[in-house]
């Protein structure tokens, strides 16, 4: 699945509401399964092999669909291996169709929500350690796909959260450069003088996967830093609560649905808010809907325990049935090399997973450094089976957050989360 667009209530959920992460966002095409025909074939070598592959992604639209397809084909060409590209309309149904007949596609997106249990029931194969470049990967980007002490799977890019603003909105209110808020307090502030009686100062959705920033900032999270132990009902994350229902109560932030909007892209592009937290998936959204709002992506401001955000990320699989693993990883080895992650991130605007790209990615997309900044502090999604159902009530609580009591709140969370977190020892 694309990274873009994780939750957020016009899209789905991707990396956790089944959603990133994010149905992250609409979806077309073929199932990408045909009886294992296309799957049966004689193991490849390092550069390929003479039996096909089968690709099966969700796509955030046509540049990303054609950007994959380029490179699979490009690689077949090299390599003398067939491989064809499918995208799937719903990616985990058909995922695990595949997988309960015996026939699933060599290689595929695999979002963080399902890897846990992917990986648990024995549906992907192990072959990351397999990758010359394995220790390229961002540390926080692995942790994402490590079960059981095991890297099993590619990170294939990703995104962060950060605090965008509108320049127009911003200038307006006498605000310059200077005041880009640095700390909760200083938000606050400008969420108020931003404010109006047609546009709020702050939106974003009412979801952990906005709202867990200021958790983050605050010094918490939904599980302890080794995953052994839930830590959702912690004094940090109650602070962080507390903050995010003062400003919702105050009035200068909102969320997307209270100023007649979808998910906080759509609220900030049709200058509803004047302000949103978001990933980098959102300049695609204004380049294409909005592109005469002019903006700025800033780190997001610190909290007590200093900086925070949230990353979301997909990984290659491959199929434990691929009858074909050998030129599956070499397939792998070509889409996440330096050189091709960042003809994907010029295609449809993801970030590299690989650090060795980080200087020539930010040197191309100098506007894009408040997004790549944040990886070195973000905080992912818990690889534990089960965090997604956890997280959806989580959500279904978060919405009512103004009205309610924020300890109440992740008393409850902590004690699915724990069971969550329990069943996966």
């Amino acid at each position: 699945m694309s990274t873009k667009r994780p939750s957020g209530r016009r899209y789905g959920v991707l990396v956790l509401v089944g959603a990133i992460t994010v149905a992250l966002s609409a979806c077309g095409g073929g199932s990408g399964f045909d009886d294992g025909g296309d799957t049966a074939g004689t193991d490849g070598g390092s550069e390929g092999g003479s039996g096909s592959l089968d690709v099966l992604i969700a796509s955030s639209g046509d540049a990303e669909t054609q950007a994959v397809e380029e490179a699979v084909a490009a690689w077949s060409e090299e390599s003398g291996t067939e491989a064809s590209v499918n995208v799937a309309a719903d990616l985990p149904q058909q995922l695990s169709q595949g997988f309960a007949a015996g026939s699933p596609p060599d290689v595929f997106y695999v979002s963080t929500d399902h890897f846990p249990g992917y990986a648990a029931n024995g549906s992907l194969e192990p072959y990351a350690d397999q990758l010359e470049n394995v220790d390229d990967f961002y540390p926080e980007l692995v942790n994402s796909f490590t079960f059981e002490d095991q890297l099993y799977c590619a990170p294939k890019d990703f995104s962060t959260l950060a605090l965008i603003i509108n320049d127009e909105a911003w200038s307006a209110a006498g605000l310059t450069e200077d005041d880009y808020p640095t700390t909760w307090e200083e938000l606050a502030e400008v969420a108020a003088t931003l404010t109006t009686d047609t546009q709020v100062g702050l939106s974003f959705g009412p979801e952990w996967q906005r709202i867990g920033v200021f958790m983050a900032q605050a010094g918490g999270g939904l599980v302890s830093e080794d995953g052994s132990e839930a830590v959702v009902d912690s004094p940090e994350n109650a602070e962080a609560l507390t903050f995010v229902k003062e400003q919702l109560t105050a009035g200068n932030v909102k969320y997307p649905s209270e100023v007649g909007t979808g998910w906080g892209g759509e609220a900030f592009g049709t200058a509803a808010a004047a302000m949103t937290i978001e990933g980098n998936w959102i300049t695609g959204a204004m380049q294409n809907d909005f592109p005469d709002v002019g903006y700025t992506a800033v780190s997001l401001p610190e909290g007590p325990a200093g900086p925070g955000t949230l990353q979301f990320t997909n990984c290659w699989g491959i199929a434990a049935d691929s009858q074909n693993k050998e030129a599956a990883v070499a397939l792998v080895e070509h889409l996440t090399t330096t050189e091709q992650q960042l003809e994907f991130a010029r295609a449809f605007g993801v970030m590299p997973s690989v650090q060795s790209a980080a200087d020539s990615y930010l040197e191309e997309f100098p506007e894009m450094e408040a997004f790549l900044s944040g990886v070195d502090y973000a905080q992912g999604v818990p690889p534990i089976d089960g965090v997604a159902a956890v997280v959806s009530d989580f959500n279904a609580q978060l919405e009512g957050l103004a009205g309610a009591e924020p300890q109440a709140i992740l008393t409850s969370v902590q004690s699915s989360m724990s069971a969550a977190v329990a069943e996966a020892s």
